[in-house]
């Protein structure tokens, strides 16, 4: 075998243990081999080496079957950590938020600011600040309310960030690769962390946000679909849409996720359909959208569902996905 594929087949084993390690969170190298399938004598190997640097660490001796006691082995969760943060409006400002995760998503710190506008050297000083007290962190993943396209944010519901190229004057400063992800493709992502039967579905995920346009995101068997430059699921494209910074009518507004539902229906035929919105009773929608039906049949329809967690589903699906960006082979 050549050098190269030596060396390439060692790191094939070695992501393979890490993984192990990952889900077994504790284990003896008898126990490893038998998980993995791999010979004991290469289980010694790389599990001197993934100790050497820090992955794993000596555990508890426990008995082994009568024979000579047993060394564990303790994955280090915090051998890589992620910053995570998110910018959204609220209230007329901007909130920032900052969450130190391992790599088991357990949140080493959360820290969240409150600013009238979006100020760049604030956000590099919490930047900063992370990385000062958590040396250990290797990935930033930041969460907008928009879309970047070629390390351009292109569309943005907070006016600060248009245009701007915050992404790779982060990479610049501090060298680390940055993720960044649309708030409803996280929500959508972290809904299905939480709904295991949606990571096998083909399910959208519909926000409509408080005086902002909707945004929408689509996940299909456990992958986000992000079209040519990650611009799929702006539907506040779509033609005939209100104003959505104005005050509206219930029915106005009920119309108006009818149509959207109706549209995406007809040319992505999901299984589900996640509805986010806190401006009607979802009562008064879902009666609009049963009457909807009957006026405009499809032969089929998703199953529509409404969600009040875009919060929660956006902060957790963001932290899964900037972790994603720590297994090895993302890069």
């Amino acid at each position: 075998m050549s050098i190269a594929n030596a060396n390439l087949m060692k790191e094939i084993n070695l992501n393979h243990v890490r993984q192990v390690m990952k889900r077994m969170e504790t284990a003896t190298k008898p126990q490893l081999a038998s998980r993995t399938k791999l010979s004991v004598v290469t289980i010694n190997s790389l599990v001197k080496e993934l100790s050497e640097l820090g992955e794993l660490f000596e555990d508890l001796v426990v008995p082994s079957n009568g024979g000579r006691p047993a060394q564990t082995y303790r994955y280090n969760y915090n051998f890589s950590l992620a910053l995570v943060m998110y910018l959204t409006e609220k209230e007329g400002q901007v909130l920032v938020s900052a969450t130190v995760v391992n790599l088991k998503d357990d949140i080493q710190m959360k820290d969240e600011h409150i600013i009238p506008v979006f100020e760049r050297d604030f956000f590099y000083k919490i930047i900063e600040h992370a990385l000062g007290q958590y040396p250990s962190i290797k990935v930033i993943g930041i969460g907008i309310p928009g879309q970047a396209v070629n390390g351009e944010i292109k569309v943005s519901s907070l006016r600060e960030l248009t245009g701007s190229r915050l992404i790779e004057e982060i990479e610049s400063l501090y060298g680390l690769p940055i993720l960044v992800e649309n708030d409803v493709n996280a929500a959508v992502s972290g809904y299905c962390l939480k709904h295991r039967e949606g990571e096998q579905q083909y399910l959208l995920g519909l926000y409509f946000p408080n005086g902002y346009p909707p945004g929408m995101g689509i996940y299909l068997n456990g992958t986000l679909l992000r079209g040519n430059q990650g611009m799929s699921g702006e539907v506040k494209f779509l033609p005939d849409m209100p104003d959505w910074s104005l005050e509206m009518t219930e029915g106005k507004f009920t119309q108006a996720i009818c149509r959207i539902i109706q549209t995406v229906n007809a040319v992505l035929a999901p299984d589900r359909i996640v509805i986010y919105q806190d401006r009607v009773e979802d009562e008064v929608w879902m009666s609009a959208w049963q009457a909807y039906q009957l006026r405009y049949p499809m032969p089929i329809y998703p199953e529509v569902v409404s969600e009040h967690t875009f919060q929660e589903d956006f902060e957790s699906g963001l932290r899964r996905l900037t972790l994603k960006e720590l297994e090895p082979g993302s890069a």
